[in-house]
């Protein structure tokens, strides 16, 4: 297994999600999204491992203006807005090569092994 977590050292679910790995002796490599984001080409993967992009939007962020742009913009444009503004994806987002998760996931995990 080649993991990597994409979340925030302030994010309880990315606390929860490493500490899952550790417990079982995963070994995994931590992304912090607030010091670097995803590449074009990690979020592509994402999005295609998810089923598009409104499977990565984290619906309960605190920036209510961008959510709300983000639901009645053009789905061309919505990609791009999102890549822009990685702080409104759904932490953690776990990567298993072409497999990935948003949220904790700890059942789909446990699949993975």
């Amino acid at each position: 297994m080649n993991i990597q977590i994409f979340g925030t050292k302030k994010c309880f679910d990315t606390k929860k999600a490493e500490r899952y790995f550790k417990e079982r002796k995963v070994k995994y490599q931590l992304i912090d999204m607030k010091e670097k984001g995803m590449s074009k080409g990690e979020f592509n993967s994402v999005r295609q491992a998810l089923g598009g992009i409104d499977n990565m939007i984290d619906e309960s962020n605190k920036d209510k203006d961008l959510l709300a742009l983000l639901k009645y913009i053009a789905d061309e444009s919505k990609e791009e807005k999102l890549f822009e503004n990685q702080n409104l994806i759904k932490t953690p987002i776990v990567r298993n090569g072409k497999q990935a998760t948003a949220g904790y996931q700890p059942d789909i995990w446990k699949t993975w092994a």
